[in-house]
C-alpha cells in the first residue's frame, strides 16, 4: 500500500491538494493510505517550510504547489 501525506495547516491550497489526491486515488482504484498532517513539528521534520507539502512513501514530492493530476498519479504509482 502506498503512503500519501498532505502536509498543511488548512489553507485553501492544502484543502485543494487533499481533495485532489483523495479523488485521484478513488477514481483510479489505487491502494493508498491518504493522511492529512497538520502538526507543524512533523512538517519541519520533512523540511517543509511552505505548504502544501506532498509526501509519497516518505519522500517529499512537492512543496508549495498543487501538482498536475498526471504527475500525482505517476508519483503514487512509483514512476
Amino acid at each position: 500500500m502506498t503512503s500519501v501525506k498532505i502536509l498543511g495547516t488548512g489553507c485553501k491550497k492544502c484543502q485543494t491538494l487533499e481533495a485532489k489526491v483523495r479523488d485521484l486515488v478513488a477514481q483510479n482504484g489505487i491502494d493508498a493510505n491518504v493522511e492529512k498532517v497538520t502538526d507543524i513539528n512533523e512538517m519541519v521534520n520533512y523540511g517543509i517550510m511552505m505548504t502544501p507539502g506532498l509526501i509519497i512513501n516518505e519522500e517529499v514530492k512537492s512543496v508549495g504547489i498543487i501538482p498536475k493530476d498526471e504527475q500525482i498519479i505517476k508519483w503514487i504509482n512509483g514512476e
